[in-house]
């Protein structure tokens, strides 16, 4: 996939406020310790957020979708990570200077 068909569907996920809290919830967690792979947790998002779990449920399949995290199931729990490879396309966009972003 190209970045830019990447990057957009990482910003059509990221417009959701909800999921916009999740996926910056899992980036506070890892900059906690960069060198520990940390997690959240399913039931971190749903008392944060005070939302249902099926709707938390959506709004992770939507993360998951647009490869900006990647979960692991472990019986009826589930840990979301983040996607290290798309945060660094996201940070190499947001680090490009104007006049290079999709102009000749």
């Amino acid at each position: 996939m190209t970045d830019s068909r990447q990057l957009a569907k990482a910003f059509k996920a990221l417009s959701n406020p909800n999921r916009l809290q999740i996926f910056l919830e899992i980036m506070q967690r890892r900059q906690l310790d960069p060198k520990d792979v940390c997690g959240c947790a399913l039931t971190d998002f749903i008392n944060s957020l005070n939302v249902g779990a099926p709707t938390v449920s959506h709004h992770i399949k939507e993360l998951v979708n647009a490869d900006l995290i990647t979960v692991e199931r472990n019986g009826k729990f589930i840990t979301c990570y983040l996607n290290e490879a798309v945060c660094e396309q996201l940070k190499d966009f947001f680090a490009t200077p104007e006049h290079k972003k999709g102009k000749p």
